[in-house]
């Protein structure tokens, strides 16, 4: 009796344990089915979804040659290699890598088994064709390759800052690859569709979306390759020959306003672009750079002058070797006796006296002993909103703008900061500021702005990216004449010396600037330039060199070296554009 209430106890805790049993598993289907169906629907289509982005070729880079585009930045198909960690074990992911990309690999394999729920992890990228090839045929689950693009170089070092790079993540950087990474990037797409265990899209599902890839934009940029090359090689010799160990060159087409060559050295590869000492090498110091140009910019104080009709070669004034501006001397740095006295403008330039431009300022403001105020004016108005310096010149790289004082700024010596400016001293601008200005004075008197882009290369058709263009008239042309005659003048010498060839209009002026250091000037360091023009004689210039040479520590005059490597720059380009000489 007592043992059949002991069993038909325990048969009622059973029956109840059951009973409980299922109202739990009720309850939870009635939470699952009804209340958290939306959840567990979510979580199962995680499971079997495919959500991949559908990446946009990147657009290619061209140069021209001779007037045909030829690619200089190229796409090579290459693969990620993808796993889920979910289901890929890690001593198969671990014998895949070793066997096949151990030189491709870009994360820690322990880090992204240590993360909970990661189910995507890109662990190898730029994957050749024919490796990618291999890993398929291994068969890991849950192991999946996505095509992509690899960047490819294969002018190596060419016009390297004018073009950029492209970093591991697709982004475009520094160059043309920076500056006009969302045109050359194009818009991915999208798709999402139902997939197998392996990632592995199957033709089924009501969800499915597939949005189509916008491929970038080819750029053909108006940079001449075998110009450049040219260029890049004459500069690299001229350095080997120089204390300077860095130099710069513009070349553009004065009359159009479009650059022909863009040449930075030291250089280095965009395809290994990592293998630099620092970022610095990076930097295209032709638009990035501001920097004291010095006499150089005399010649857009001469022609702001002689534009205003307040000189001209003949002026004379008194030459005592320098000038005293608030209360402080500004020497010539040519002191020979001889110039002393009674001279003409023409001389002041050619022996680039620092008073003769001086002068001029003082002409524009109607003076021959004071820098008024309307001088100032006057030569703000030639230097920024005519030749457009210290500021942005929308050139289609990265650029800096500079800095020009304000005719009426509030700081101490400001005459002084002026009668500097003449002479290109006291102002930061960068050499695609000044050889855009340079070329306004000996093309006629017309400013365009610098670019350095043809357009976009659609099918045989090179279609501009814009409309937008300047082309000011800014001096008139008998202003412009007198000025090419001035720098024409300025290399007599080279003339008689046979380095300027007989029929051909050759004009230049040099610069030569203290380097700045923690805020002042230093006498250890000096940079030299040189911009100038060549052309068939009797015809407008046809093209415009601009040279930077510069080293720490070194003191380069722009009337050596830099003119120097200009003599052999200009001769090539007579040689290479076959530009004919004069009759």
């Amino acid at each position: 009796m007592l043992q059949n209430k002991i069993e038909n106890h325990r048969f009622k805790i059973l029956r109840g344990v059951i009973f409980a049993t299922l109202a739990i598993i009720l309850v939870r289907l009635f939470f699952i089915q009804i209340i958290e169906h939306g959840d567990w629907v979510s979580k199962a289509e995680k499971q079997h979804t495919l959500l991949e982005t559908i990446t946009a070729k990147r657009g290619e880079i061209y140069m021209m040659d001779h007037g045909e585009p030829v690619a200089v930045v190229l796409n090579q198909t290459t693969y990620q290699v993808i796993i889920d960690p979910t289901v890929t074990k890690k001593e198969d992911v671990e014998k895949v890598i070793n066997t096949f990309v151990k030189d491709y690999v870009v994360v820690d394999l322990d880090e992204v088994y240590k993360k909970e729920g990661l189910r995507y992890s890109i662990v190898a990228r730029n994957v050749p064709h024919s490796v990618a090839e291999e890993i398929v045929k291994a068969e890991v689950p849950a192991i999946w390759l996505k095509k992509t693009n690899q960047r490819v170089y294969p002018e190596s070092e060419l016009a390297a800052n004018a073009l950029g790079f492209v970093n591991a993540d697709g982004i475009g950087q520094y160059g043309i690859e920076g500056a006009l990474n969302d045109i050359l990037s194009g818009k991915d797409g999208l798709l999402k569709t139902t997939a197998d265990i392996n990632k592995v899209a199957l033709s089924i599902g009501n969800d499915n979306i597939k949005i189509p890839a916008e491929d970038g934009k080819n750029i053909v940029l108006s940079i001449d390759r075998g110009f450049e090359r040219g260029i890049e090689e004459i500069t690299s010799a001229a350095l080997a020959e120089s204390a300077a160990t860095n130099a710069a060159v513009l070349a553009m087409n004065p009359n159009t306003g479009e650059i022909l060559a863009m040449a930075n050295l030291p250089s280095y590869n965009p395809g290994n672009y990592g293998n630099v000492k620092d970022a610095s090498a990076y930097i295209n110091y032709t638009t990035e750079v501001p920097y004291e140009p010095a006499s150089v910019c005399k010649s857009f104080t001469f022609s702001a002058a002689i534009n205003e009709g307040k000189m001209t070669p003949d002026t004379t004034y008194t030459n005592r070797g320098y000038e005293i501006i608030d209360n402080k001397p500004i020497n010539n740095a040519e002191k020979r006796a001889s110039l002393n006295g009674t001279i003409d403008m023409r001389t002041a330039l050619y022996w680039s006296l620092n008073t003769g431009s001086i002068h001029a300022l003082k002409l524009l403001g109607d003076s021959t002993n004071e820098i008024t105020v309307s001088a100032r004016e006057k030569l703000y108005d030639y230097y920024y909103n005519k030749f457009r310096l210290g500021q942005s010149t929308g050139i289609e790289l990265y650029e800096s703008k500079g800095f020009i004082w304000e005719p009426n700024a509030e700081t101490y010596g400001l005459n002084a900061a002026y009668a500097n400016m003449t002479f290109g001293q006291n102002l930061n601008l960068t050499m695609v500021q000044v050889a855009s200005a340079f070329s306004a004075v000996v093309n006629g008197g017309t400013y365009h702005n610098p670019t350095i882009v043809k357009g976009a290369l659609e099918g045989n058709k090179i279609t501009p990216l814009s409309t937008e263009s300047v082309a000011d008239k800014i001096l008139t042309d008998e202003t412009s004449a007198t000025m090419r005659d001035l720098l024409v003048n300025n290399r007599k010498n080279k003339v008689l010396r046979g380095i300027d060839r007989s029929g051909y209009s050759i004009g230049g002026k040099t610069g030569t600037a203290q380097a700045i250091k923690d805020g002042a000037y230093t006498m250890n360091e000096f940079i030299g330039s040189y911009a100038g023009f060549v052309g068939t004689a009797g015809e407008l210039p046809k093209i415009v060199i601009m040279v930077k040479m510069w080293g720490e520590g070194q003191h380069i005059e722009g009337n050596k070296d830099p003119m120097s490597l200009f003599d052999s720059l200009s001769n090539y380009a007579i040689d290479y554009f076959k530009i004919k000489p004069g009759v």
